[in-house]
């Protein structure tokens, strides 16, 4: 999910904190305005597995006064007995309507965009039970997560650019991974995907499995409190991050 902020050009300098839980994403940290809260939904809605979004934990930064700096004297004047001013620089009002409209005009365009990628590939019968997730940079749209198939792979690249508004499609984020769909099927009380652990099994091999990248192993780890992501049971029942 923090990928998907970091392609968003208004939260990618906002270095947010994402936990996931329940299949509940908990975004916390300071945003210039409160109104920012809606496009975190919007952003963090088009990952797979994601069933709502918590923004109460961000926190819209207060607008601090400007530091003035020293006023300046000038030696000549001063021995001349001349009156001294401090020399004050204007700086610029905070624009709190221009800031809202920026992103309300974000919000609605990455609504538009975004949002169809997504409802046209859950409305894909062949897609609609895989793990994929829709980002948006701009006019690009970028997919990530697994698929079944190559031909699975180039369904939902054409679907994406299909949609009005989408310039380009990255679609080097979307793995075949044979079998997805009967991996994502066994879920827990949250909406959850469960995997258990068979003999044999390493966190690298299940984070390949799923996501065709084996070094995701890490977001597996973190998702489960495990202290020891080699320390892992034949049996044991782990969740796996949308």
């Amino acid at each position: 999910m923090k990928d998907a902020f970091k392609a968003q050009a208004l939260l990618a300098p906002l270095n947010l904190d994402v936990r996931v839980d329940g299949g509940t994403a908990f975004v916390t940290g300071s945003v210039p305005t409160d109104k920012y809260g809606g496009l975190v939904k919007v952003v963090a809605s088009g990952i797979d597995g994601v069933k709502d979004v918590d923004v109460s934990g961000l926190i819209p930064a207060a607008q601090a006064a400007p530091t003035l700096p020293e006023a300046s004297v000038e030696i000549g004047a001063a021995d001349a007995g001349t009156e001294l001013q401090a020399s004050q620089p204007t700086t610029p009002a905070y624009d709190d309507a221009q800031a809202d409209e920026i992103v309300a005009q974000a919000l609605a365009e990455h609504t538009r965009i975004a949002k169809g990628v997504w409802n046209a590939i859950k409305a894909d019968g062949e897609l609609k039970d895989d793990p994929i997730d829709v980002m948006q940079s701009g006019s690009s749209i970028i997919l990530t997560g697994a698929v079944d198939s190559e031909h699975e792979l180039h369904l939902a690249a054409n679907l994406a650019r299909s949609i009005e508004g989408v310039e380009a499609v990255d679609a080097s984020g979307l793995k075949v991974v044979g079998g997805t769909k009967e991996l994502v099927k066994e879920k827990d009380a949250g909406g959850d995907t469960v995997y258990t652990i068979q003999a044999g099994d390493t966190l690298t091999a299940v984070a390949l499995k799923y996501f065709g990248d084996a070094g995701r192993y890490k977001d597996i780890s973190h998702y489960n409190n495990l202290s020891n992501p080699d320390d892992i049971k034949v049996g044991q029942q782990i969740r796996i991050p949308g």
